[in-house]
């Protein structure tokens, strides 16, 4: 019955920026974590940012700290991720998942998450 969806990429110069978001049909509660991941040409599937209901205990993946930002916007059932200094490499396409916070292991472990939109393209030209 969850529904997710994402929106907002598009194609951007290395260095722009993008805010992409997720719209979720219900209510993110505090016992769910929602998370981006990314998967680009020939490449697993990997984990960019993620965040609980809470908004506590957000993890990010090392190669976009301090320059991607996830949020939750509650009263709106989305969730963002602002995306700055992008480089070529960021080129993907990004997903949005939730998970029960309460499953073991990683936030950036994609078999553990049960609901996914169908992805939304990023693409960074250098």
């Amino acid at each position: 019955e969850v529904q997710l969806a994402e929106s907002g990429g598009g194609s951007v110069q290395a260095g722009g920026s993008l805010r992409l978001s997720c719209s979720v049909s219900r209510r993110v509660r505090s016992n769910y974590v929602v998370a981006w991941f990314r998967q680009a040409p020939e490449s697993e599937r990997e984990g960019v940012a993620a965040i609980p209901g809470t908004s506590e205990e957000i993890q990010y993946a090392d190669s976009v700290k301090g320059r991607f930002t996830i949020s939750l916007d509650s009263p709106k059932n989305e969730v963002y991720l602002q995306m700055d200094s992008l480089k070529p490499e960021d080129t993907a396409m990004y997903y949005c998942a939730a998970r029960p916070i309460f499953y073991a292991g990683s936030y950036f472990d994609h078999h553990k998450y049960i609901y996914w939109g169908r992805g939304t393209q990023v693409t960074v030209s250098s």
